[in-house]
């Protein structure tokens, strides 16, 4: 059932569409991979990923054009982004000001090593030191 299917992107509603790119790409390495200005119906996608959206998963942000807040719900846990060096990145961006939410170090009743940030919308990020 599942052969042909892929996973393509996780879409966030954003308030700040500059400042949740340059969140994006200056803390966590993304680069804009396209974007999509659609004035008629009042919003702008914007693709963020480490790679091709051919063979990657992408990140979608969605700016609604005048509403710059979102409550962002029970629901949603996190997403999830691997990372070689994970007290260094976190001391990094600690000092670029990103809100660390949770200390790096091993998980509970575990040995992986994680951290939680936020984004400037609130939506946490776990951060997972890769091998």
């Amino acid at each position: 059932m599942s052969e042909g299917f892929r996973y393509l992107h996780t879409m966030l509603r954003v308030g700040d569409l500059d400042r949740s790119i340059g969140f994006y790409t200056s803390h966590l390495g993304m680069k804009e991979l396209r974007r999509n200005d659609v004035p008629d119906g009042k919003y702008t996608l914007v693709f963020l990923g480490y790679g091709d959206e051919s063979s990657e998963t992408v990140l979608e942000l969605t700016y609604n054009y005048g509403v710059d807040k979102y409550d962002t719900g029970t629901a949603f846990g996190h997403l999830a982004i691997g990372l070689p060096d994970l007290y260094a990145s976190c001391e990094k961006m600690r000092a670029a000001g990103v809100k660390i939410t949770r200390e790096p170090g091993p998980v509970k009743f575990g040995t992986t090593l994680i951290a939680f940030i936020e984004d400037p919308d609130g939506y946490k990020i776990e951060l997972i030191q890769r091998k």
